[in-house]
């Protein structure tokens, strides 16, 4: 019988230190699915999630990053249109200019009431879910 598992991703939510109010990162994707996203992608094999998420900050906004703290594991099938997905994400700190590369069409810095609100795969959920956790310590429910 062969067996079938998610594929393991890290995404990170990237607060600026340097900058009034802690605005974070979002870029815009250059390939399917199009739109604007955490900064993230697939862990490679024999790599950490921690090492996964400062490598993918690297590639994709140009910034060397502090992981600060784990938000959640997210992992439901449909996440991702692409595959079964299942993402470890952090919240990190970065300072300077975000550059997009890698896979990533644009980077920029946003203040959180300008966050688009038709983010990709469940960028959305997880955006809301760092939102209540940064203003109100209210950790993501599980299953919800």
């Amino acid at each position: 019988m062969a067996y079938r598992n998610p594929a393991p991703t890290v995404d990170i939510i990237v607060e600026m230190l340097d900058r009034p109010d802690r605005p974070i990162i979002l870029i815009e994707r250059m390939f399917e699915p199009l739109g604007w996203a955490i900064p993230g992608g697939f862990i490679d094999y024999g790599e950490s999630a921690e090492t996964a998420g400062k490598r993918e900050a690297m590639e994709e906004i140009g910034l060397e990053i502090e992981l600060v703290e784990l938000l959640g594991v997210y992992s439901a099938p449909d996440r991702d249109p692409r595959q079964h997905t299942l993402s470890t994400v952090y919240i990190a700190t970065a300072t300077g200019t975000p550059k997009a590369g890698d896979d990533a069409k644009q980077a920029h810095v946003l203040n959180l009431w300008e966050i688009p609100k038709n983010l990709c795969f469940d960028h959305g959920k997880i955006v809301a879910d760092y939102l209540k956790y940064r203003y109100y310590q209210q950790r993501p429910i599980l299953g919800k």
